[in-house]
């Protein structure tokens, strides 16, 4: 007979005469043998064959042989040698099977939740102070910067009007001596004198000589002694916006009186110091053609021409012209095409990625943080971008420069807004897309469409921002559709691109009209010549007899410039339109006919994967001929983390929904999957691993897809990727944290399962850290619709798959296998005894192992770092 083990109830049986059974086994004597008697219990086997050796709920048997009934204020599992204190003694009446936690559980819901709302409430609160401070010191600033220049007014007004009075002075001071000379000259004609020289005046009055010299006032000295204690070297928040706010009214007094002043001789004339000078950089092209890899279709043909430091080029053309592709092409952005031709930086051939670090590329889309204010997007930027070397006085006079120019002074503390929360208004959006370049001091800055969507006023102030960044030598070009009259005279070049990607004109704007009016398109009265162009170029106006072919004005330039001129738009110059536009557009119908519909999908299948490879060796390039030495990536590392933080302390409400739908689950999983003693509650971990993994993933997709077009741009402009990416994941670890308290809150108290909190707190980090990674993967490499998808039909498919094909090799390359058996080996850990039959038994059964809890652990933990890495 095996001996009963620790946790079983098996006394001495008696024979109950009345049944003839010994109880308590229900066992009978064999019939015939009157000298046998009944013993002790002759069975040992798991619960699930029978459970009449096992100490039953209710009761704790410190003895084989002895049952004791549970006292109040403690409780008695199954099993059970001695009996456990409930946490409540008034909740656990005598022979208590479990006890009732539930109300802990929603104890401790409301110390998360307040916890939480004084952590984001403090942090609001530090963050308005701190903004409020600053606004405080920016308008005392102001306030004193004006004050300094009102003074320095008046007193070169008190300087005129003294001026004024000596030169009346002077006039009757002259005219009475010339009475005097008149009289003595007469008296010496008569005597023989020698007549006085006129030099004593001046020596009498030295003051005005040096005077003219000395423009300054004792305002302006004293000024000048704060900024040089203070000024670039300033360390004090006020001391900074004083230097900054102090050198832009310089700057706007100075330019109203010299308008032919670039900026920076503005800004020397103010500070009397070198200022750094950014570098020149031409831009040569000769023969550009762009064809797509896979379709071979041509967007750009035989383009050529030079962007000059210093100048603001236009590019236009109707829809389709390739305006966008050849400025993309300039800035080493075509991504996906053939390009053949030369592009010429300062007249050597280097590759334009290796300057990326001082080349400014606006977007046609209003790429900006929408849960950031103006003046923190600008503020980001330039800190990233700027040169290490410059002071934090010189960064914040950069910043507020472009605010002012750009006439966003009014809005510098307004969140710029999303789709769903309003902010800032659409002209406002586009001038803080420009900002966000315009804050780095690029040597060439390039814009697509910057003034679609704003009015007239709005463009203006834009285009006059562009010519003081023009006036600092700034290489500028950008694609305008519909100028007006006013904003097409600012420019100094055009380029005219037809369809196809030929170029029609590319020269000064002053010379556009006498070139086309020697071929015959002269510009009709009240008609603005941009537009007049266009709609030649589109066919809607439609040209004398006498006047040149539209289509052959690419060839026209081409001749008349010298520029070799290909075979084919020889023979078409001659030829119908149609041959023209089927050459031009590198797409014959004749040519689309024949094409097989698998043989085109097969070309846009090389055409997206070449964008992407051309993206990819863009991105990576290491080449750097800037001479522009940018914050390394801790500090950028530092900068990305203080963003990504005000980014979630504002998004504290979907943090909030997240927390609320996770603590939902916990109730509903633990309240319909009670932990059953004989699986040890795997079903109900099966639904934790589920749920858990599919809103945590949820919630980390949030964390890439929305901000996907921002990473290409900050990683396209030579910001660290790595340095973006560990600060993400730096600050969801406090979900990685704290999710797991919310839904064991729930759940644990719940479903009270025999494994401790914290072992099952332990797993659950481990399980929301690799999901969190395997939700990284799939909002970087898929479209927000599909990455949803993924993850929520992966935990689902993973787990059957795991539960099914245990001994499979797949099966052990699934999260959801380990995070299982985590969880059951922590309960199952809690059975001993009685209970070793049907541990091993259900153990062996589901393919676990009891000693491989850390095992599983370390796992669910790599595969995190994995995906990570991915």
């Amino acid at each position: 007979m095996i001996p009963c083990p620790l946790g079983a109830y098996c006394p001495q049986s008696t024979l109950n005469k009345t049944t003839g059974v010994c109880d308590p086994y229900n066992y009978q004597p064999p019939p015939g043998q009157p000298n046998h008697t009944c013993g002790g219990a002759d069975r040992w086997s798991d619960v699930m064959s029978t459970d009449d050796v096992f100490c039953p709920a209710g009761y704790y048997c410190p003895s084989p042989i002895l049952k004791i009934d549970c006292s109040s204020g403690f409780y008695c599992r199954k099993g059970s040698t001695i009996q456990t204190k409930c946490l409540s003694k008034g909740s656990c009446k005598p022979n208590s099977t479990t006890q009732d936690i539930t109300i802990f559980g929603a104890m401790l819901v409301v110390a998360l939740s307040l916890v939480l709302l004084i952590i984001y409430n403090f942090s609001d609160q530090l963050l308005t102070n701190r903004e409020k401070k600053q606004a405080k010191s920016r308008e005392a600033a102001v306030r004193l910067a004006k004050e300094t220049v009102q003074a320095r007014e008046r007193w070169r007004s008190a300087k005129d009007v003294a001026k004024k009075h000596a030169a009346g002075l002077q006039t009757s001071l002259t005219r009475t001596f010339s009475r005097k000379k008149s009289l003595s000259s007469h008296e010496s004609s008569k005597g023989g004198g020698v007549p006085h020289p006129p030099e004593q005046h001046r020596a009498d009055h030295p003051s005005e000589e040096s005077g003219e010299k000395n423009t300054g006032s004792p305002t302006a000295e004293v000024g000048g002694d704060k900024k040089k204690k203070g000024g670039k070297h300033a360390h004090t928040q006020s001391q900074i916006f004083q230097y900054a706010y102090g050198q832009i009214e310089k700057e706007k007094a100075l330019e109203q009186n010299s308008n032919n002043l670039s900026l920076s001789g503005v800004v020397a004339m103010a500070t009397d110091e070198d200022l750094r000078q950014r570098p020149r950089i031409e831009i040569a092209f000769k023969d550009i053609t762009l064809t797509l890899k896979g379709s071979k279709k041509k967007l750009l043909r035989s383009v050529s021409g030079k962007l000059m430091p210093g100048r603001v080029a236009a590019v236009m053309g109707p829809s389709g012209a390739g305006k966008t592709t050849l400025l993309s092409a300039i800035a080493g952005k075509a991504t996906g095409c053939a390009t053949t031709g030369t592009i010429l930086i300062n007249g050597k051939q280097e590759p334009i990625r290796a300057y990326k670090k001082i080349i400014g590329f606006v977007p046609q889309d209003d790429i900006v943080h929408g849960n950031l204010t103006v003046q923190e997007n600008l503020w980001f930027n330039a800190r990233c971008r700027l040169p290490v070397e410059m002071s934090q006085a010189e960064k914040v006079l950069v910043v507020e420069r472009v605010i002012e120019s750009l006439g966003l002074q009014p809005v510098r503390d307004s969140m710029v807004g999303t789709v769903e929360k309003r902010g800032i208004s659409g002209g406002q959006r586009k001038r803080v897309n420009v900002g966000l370049e315009m804050v780095m001091e690029p040597s060439v800055l390039i814009l697509d469409e910057p003034t679609s969507g704003l009015d007239s006023a709005s463009s203006l102030l834009l285009l006059r921002a562009l010519r003081r960044e023009a006036m600092e030598g700034v290489n500028i070009s950008m694609v305008v559709h519909q100028p007006s009259y006013t904003l097409y005279n600012m420019f100094d070049d055009l380029i005219l691109l037809a369809k196809g990607g030929m170029p029609v004109y590319h020269g000064p704007v002053k010379k556009v009209e006498e070139y086309f009016k020697g071929l015959g398109i002269v510009v009709p009265d009240r008609v603005n010549p941009p537009d007049y162009y266009i709609d030649i170029l589109e066919g809607i106006v439609k040209l004398d007899t006498n006047a040149v072919n539209v289509k052959d004005l690419p060839l026209r330039w081409m001749l008349h410039n010298g520029y070799e001129v290909p075979r084919d738009m020889l023979q078409s110059s001659s030829g119908s339109e149609s041959s023209l536009s089927g050459e031009a557009g590198g797409h014959a119908p004749q040519a689309e006919a024949k094409k097989s519909v698998l043989g085109e999908l097969w070309g846009n299948l090389r055409d997206i994967l070449g964008q992407k490879k051309d993206e990819y060796d863009y991105n990576k390039s290491s080449e750097d001929l800037s001479n522009r030495r940018t914050p390394g990536k801790l500090r950028q590392y530092k900068y990305y983390l203080g963003r990504c933080g005000k980014q979630r302390l504002r998004e504290s409400s979907i943090q909030g929904v997240d927390f609320l739908i996770l603590g939902l689950a916990g109730i509903c999983l633990g309240t319909l999957a009670k932990v059953s003693d004989e699986s040890f509650g795997a079903l109900g971990y099966t639904y934790t691993v589920i749920a858990v993994s599919l809103l945590c993933m949820i919630g980390a997709l949030r964390s890439f897809s929305l901000e996907k077009i921002h990473y290409w741009r900050e990683r396209a402009a030579g910001m660290s990727s790595l340095a973006y990416f560990m600060s993400k994941d730096t600050i969801d670890h406090f979900n990685t944290i704290v999710k797991p308290i919310v839904y064991l809150s729930m759940f644990y108290f719940f479903n009270n399962p025999r494994s401790s909190i914290w072992e099952n707190y332990v797993v659950l980090v481990a399980v929301v850290y690799c999901v969190t990674g395997i939700g990284y993967t799939f909002a970087i490499f898929f479209q927000p619709g599909s990455a949803q998808l993924w993850s929520a039909l992966l935990p689902v498919v993973l787990t059957l798959f795991s539960n099914e094909q245990k001994d499979s090799v797949f099966a052990n390359l699934c999260y959801t296998k380990w995070a299982l058996e985590a969880f059951v080996i922590a309960n199952a850990q809690r059975y001993s005894g009685v209970w070793l039959i049907t541990r091993c038994g259900s153990l062996v059964k589901m393919g676990y192992d009891i000693d491989h809890k850390i095992t599983c652990i370390l796992v669910l933990a790599a595969n995190g770092i994995v995906f990570r890495c991915i």
